[in-house]
């Protein structure tokens, strides 16, 4: 969501800040800051709208300050303004905040602070956050302190103390203009990492803000708080308990976050597929044996093999690629499956009885609620594995074991290249568990000689670019769309018409084929679009029936069809092909005409591909 970058160093830190949130703007945000330290002083500048206007009222001189924080605010409590926007300063001036995350409690501690004597400028529940350490700060007497403080550690005792008294997630940086040469961030729910360069510390929300300077950071856990000097830092948690940090590498470069060329992350992302999915792929899948070597599964397999019953927990398109792995576990394994919304699942009593297995499944591994479900199925004894794209997220030290995507960092608020990993990742355990219990070992080496094909067959697909623009231009002035599909492609169906909400503000409503006639069917008027996933399937001749019926009532049809259907092709106003595979692995082709369908849709409409509106790319707050 939020995204921060504070910075300490031997460098003028506004453009190493500045830099920074242009690097995070592909998380979402509505308002921008930085506040600059110097000689006991801030320099405040924040404002609505985006990073450019924050530029345009940044003073013309930099002052060559060499602490700072910046803040990009996706708006939770409190209208996207100037005022509500980061960074927040206490009402002594000597507190200065960024915060990612909610404190659900704010609104008792501000009634107390107010009680204090504090005052508020804006309606955020961050600026209590600031309020509230200011106020042990600068009673430490008062407050409990058992001995005489001064300096950083009476900065550090407030923080501590302020965090024992919030409710709620949060990433935080903080400094003090008594102490221009401290920096402190500390970690509850919401991603916070320490870029280690030389002479210098970048504290941020992603990895995304620190590459360009150095690619050794540390990750900090929930409950830990790091203080950083020109010395050093220094980790301890929440409780004062020192903590050991090791120094990883970064997982990816600069170069991987640049557009390249391209005029859209999402575009690039899209186009990225065939050697992001090999990527995935890579060194997973032994043919000569017809098995798959998943190292980070290996010490489970007996477990895995054994389950009675497994639950996927996910939001977003996630889900629906965990709604594919649903079908691909019964299918192919014979294991009980199921998909669950992360954010219902958390709240639910929900049944975890031995022999089940949860599998959360993140791009981020960030995702709030599905962290909060991954919690609360450890409580209840599940073995939990996560599949995940980024190293060292929450979601991968959280979870007892998993599997990375490995497709490299994906930029694009409405994800596209994650989404056919984690089918592929899904499809890998799906087949090694089936070959372990029940189906042949010749074909499950059938199955995964089809999921090496895929990456050369999506080059394929992608080869349709024009051509499906075409296909967009013609219906984009249509505020309706129905995306239909059996089987397999029913996910499929849910995210295409996800896709074309997300980024063309279009609504679409994603349904089985044969549910349209149970209510939806209502919605057929002359000329609506009705997007089909029709390859021959097991499902083939129902899916006809159903396009009939579509076109009966006027619709227009636009087909998902495999290469050489020409029958197909007398029910289609609008035909697009895929190469053929078997069932279970066509839905990592069949949503590739779909995400180019709504990312030229986006683009023909005028609207910012990368930045969605209200949308942030990590969902890091309930």
């Amino acid at each position: 969501m939020c995204g921060i970058v504070a910075y300490l160093g031997h460098k003028p830190a506004r453009p190493i800040l500045v830099e920074g949130l242009k690097r995070l703007e592909y998380r979402g945000y509505d308002s921008a800051g930085v506040a600059l330290l110097s000689d006991g002083a801030v320099a405040l500048t924040k404002t609505a709208g985006r990073i450019s206007a924050l530029e345009a009222v940044l003073p013309a001189e930099d002052a060559g300050q060499n602490i700072g924080l910046g803040h990009t605010r996706w708006a939770t409590h409190g209208a996207p303004t100037t005022t509500n926007a980061h960074p927040h300063v206490d009402c002594t001036g000597k507190i200065i905040v960024v915060h990612n995350g909610i404190i659900e409690n704010y609104a008792t501690l501000k009634t107390w602070l107010a009680g204090k004597g504090c005052t508020f400028a804006s309606e955020t529940d961050s600026e209590v956050v600031a309020t509230l350490i200011g106020h042990f700060y600068a009673n430490p007497a008062e407050s409990g302190a058992t001995a005489a403080l001064e300096g950083a550690a009476r900065f550090e005792w407030a923080v501590q103390q302020a965090l024992r008294e919030v409710v709620g997630t949060y990433g935080l940086a903080i400094v003090c203009t008594d102490l221009p040469h401290v920096l402190i961030g500390a970690k509850k729910g919401s991603p916070l990492i320490l870029g280690v360069g030389e002479n210098e510390y970048i504290l941020a929300s992603d990895a995304a803000a620190i590459v360009e300077h150095t690619t050794q950071a540390i990750y900090l856990s929930d409950d830990e708080i790091v203080t950083i000097t020109p010395e050093g830092f220094r980790t301890k948690t929440r409780a004062n308990v020192p903590v050991t940090k090791e120094l990883q590498e970064v997982e990816f470069s600069l170069e991987q976050i640049e557009l390249a060329g391209c005029d859209h992350y999402m575009q690039k992302e899209i186009a990225e597929q065939p050697t992001s999915l090999a990527r995935t792929l890579q060194g997973r899948i032994d043919l000569q044996n017809g098995r798959v070597v998943l190292g980070g599964l290996q010490s489970h397999l007996r477990t895995l093999t054994r389950t009675r019953r497994i639950i996927l927990a996910a939001c977003g398109t996630a889900w629906h690629a965990g709604l594919v792995g649903e079908f691909l576990f019964e299918q192919l394994a014979r294991i009980p499956a199921e998909v669950e919304y992360a954010s219902e699942l958390r709240y639910r009593n929900p049944v975890i009885e031995d022999g089940t297995i949860v599998i959360a499944i993140s791009q981020s591994g960030e995702t709030a609620d599905t962290l909060a479900a991954i919690e609360q199925a450890k409580e209840r004894g599940a073995l939990v594995l996560g599949v995940v794209n980024v190293v060292g997220s929450t979601i991968a030290r959280t979870t007892d074991a998993g599997v990375y995507l490995r497709v490299g960092p994906e930029i694009g608020v409405a994800s596209t290249k994650a989404f056919t990993a984690q089918v592929a990742v899904l499809a890998m355990m799906a087949i090694e568990l089936g070959r372990r219990r029940h189906i042949a070992s010749e074909h499950a080496a059938d199955l995964l000689t089809e999921l090496t094909a895929i990456p050369s067959k999506i080059e394929r697909i992608l080869d349709q670019g024009p051509h499906i623009r075409s296909i967009a231009e013609a219906n984009i002035e249509r505020n309706n769309w129905l995306f239909l599909g059996r089987g397999f492609n029913y996910p499929v169906a849910l995210e295409g018409a996800l896709k074309l909400k997300e980024i063309s503000y279009i609504h679409a409503e994603g349904l089985p084929a044969a549910e349209m006639k149970h209510g939806p069917i209502a919605l057929i008027t002359e000329g609506l679009p009705a997007v089909f996933i029709a390859t021959r399937c097991a499902h083939y001749d129902k899916i006809i029936g159903n396009i009939e019926e579509v076109r009966s009532r006027g619709g227009r049809t636009i087909v998902v069809a495999d290469e050489g259907d020409e029958h197909i092709r007398r029910y289609a106003d609008h035909l697009i092909t895929v190469p053929e595979t078997v069932d279970a692995l066509q839905p990592m082709l069949t949503v590739v005409p779909l995400q180019l369908l709504a990312y030229h849709a986006a683009v023909l409409r005028g609207h910012d591909v990368d930045k969605p509106r209200n949308l942030a790319k990590s969902v890091t707050v309930e």
